[in-house]
């Protein structure tokens, strides 16, 4: 029996190394380094930017707005989501201080409609309030997030050579702490096995993905899919804006920085067990089913491997310890990545362990009417149903 787990274990890991959209491959999706020619016209872009309680990062996110060298007409809009702290008068004179009162417009979100999570409601205010311009882009980016000041310049310069609908960063997270480092770095990968950059730009695969804290959009395509209210109700509002997206003909893609990184650290296990319980069963469609099976393979493709590679048996340790080798191979980029030694890459089994404590939690939270809770807001419960 353990020889049969031990194989079905490599086996996982020789479809997931070989097969799975070169998930791992980081560099041959990192923006930093890729260039594009300008376009003959630079379209017009507002910058929608939905805070709520974000008094840590506000100001230094307002300082990047304010800096974008951007060459055609940008206006940034920055919707407040009743924040219950400072964050509306910070950012008022983080712009004051950066010249740009009358280039960065701060407004307030109406009171949240039902059936609307309220990341997605902010945004719709900013859309309808930016209307009045025409713009041909969106750019939705968090309030967390700083990017470098040619960081618009270049999303619109791919957007409009490879006539993307969608473009998307996934962006620099924090790795400082120990619970970063362990934790922060297999975010990442798993997102990536989950929404393979190589099958999100191929037109003819299902699989659609984004990174909701920078988003290009087209403003035709947003048209298109019926605007934000489509994606009105959706926890999981990045990849759901994506399949929209992909689904209604537009290509998309996703990629990979250094240069936009985020300003919200995760200083104890439980601040990430927490982001990732927020939508860890929306990811499963609230399915008991589908979460069983995830279970199980996870214990298969990261337990097993290190598990069964001390066992006596020649018939065992082999499989288990080329499935862990190749495991830790995959995961190696996206330390590398981060910065991190090389070390950290065996560790990963050890991260999936919390990972699927997290997932646990999330569904527990879920049957318990508190799914997908974000800065007050119970946004996934029981009684709406998946």
């Amino acid at each position: 029996m353990l020889s049969i787990i031990s194989a079905l274990a490599l086996l996982i890991w020789i479809v997931l190394f070989f097969l799975w959209g070169d998930f791992w491959r980081l560099w041959e999706f990192s923006s930093d380094h890729q260039q594009f020619p300008a376009p003959s016209r630079w379209p017009r872009v507002a910058a929608i930017i939905p805070a709520r309680n974000e008094v840590a990062s506000i100001a230094s996110v307002v300082q990047s707005l304010a800096l974008q060298d951007y060459p055609g007409e940008l206006t940034t809009i920055i919707v407040d989501d009743h924040s219950g702290d400072a964050t509306v008068e910070l950012a008022r004179r983080a712009a004051a201080e950066a010249g740009a009162e009358n280039r960065i417009r701060i407004m307030q979100a109406p009171t949240l409609e039902a059936g609307w999570t309220g990341k997605v409601w902010a945004q719709n205010t900013g859309v309808a309030s930016a209307a009045i311009n025409s713009p041909d882009f969106f750019w939705f980016t968090d309030a967390d997030i700083v990017h470098r000041p040619d960081t618009l310049r270049r999303l619109v310069s791919r957007a409009e050579y490879n006539r993307l609908d969608l473009t998307s960063l996934m962006v620099l997270l924090p790795s400082e702490t120990f619970a970063e480092r362990l934790l922060i770095p297999p975010f990442v990968y798993f997102f990536l096995m989950l929404y393979p950059s190589r099958w999100i730009a191929d037109r003819s695969a299902k699989t659609a993905g984004a990174a909701g804290g920078c988003m290009l959009l087209r403003h035709s395509a947003l048209e298109r899919i019926g605007a934000l209210s489509a994606i009105r109700s959706e926890v999981i509002d990045d990849c759901a804006l994506a399949h929209a997206v992909k689904r209604s003909g537009g290509p998309i893609w996703l990629g990979l920085t250094h240069s936009s990184r985020s300003l919200r650290s995760y200083t104890s296990f439980s601040e990430i067990r927490d982001m990732i319980a927020r939508t860890a069963f929306t990811q499963l469609n609230y399915s008991t089913l589908l979460l069983l099976l995830t279970l199980v393979g996870m214990f298969l493709a990261y337990l097993a491997p290190v598990i069964l590679t001390f066992s006596p048996s020649i018939q065992v340790w082999p499989f288990a310890l080329a499935a862990w080798c190749l495991m830790t191979a995959s995961f190696l980029p996206t330390v590398t990545f981060y910065s991190l030694r090389p070390f950290w890459a065996p560790l990963l089994p050890f991260a999936a362990i919390f990972y699927i404590y997290s997932t646990l939690l999330s569904a527990m939270r879920y049957w318990l009417g508190r799914g997908g809770q974000w800065k007050g807001r119970v946004q996934a419960k029981r009684s709406a149903g998946p």
